[in-house]
């Protein structure tokens, strides 16, 4: 579910960029693993990346900064 091709100005990946969209859609971690079919561990991974790129102090406030930067539809 990449919403965006190759790397943003934010410098997210295209996974970086599904794991916030079902962040978007109010998936858990349990679940996001479970639809992208990777670990949780990896979903936390991922989450922890999206967090420090934005510069946010956790993954509301960086859901907040990708939808102000447009970097989701």
């Amino acid at each position: 579910m990449v919403e965006n091709h190759g790397r943003d100005r934010a410098g997210l990946t295209p996974r970086e960029i599904d794991v916030l969209t079902w962040v978007k859609h109010g998936r858990n971690t349990s679940e996001i693993a479970s639809i992208l079919e990777i670990s949780e561990r990896t979903v936390k991974f991922h989450i922890s990346n999206i967090i420090r790129k934005l510069n946010a102090e956790n993954r509301v406030h960086a859901l907040v900064i990708a939808i102000e930067q447009k970097l989701l539809s």
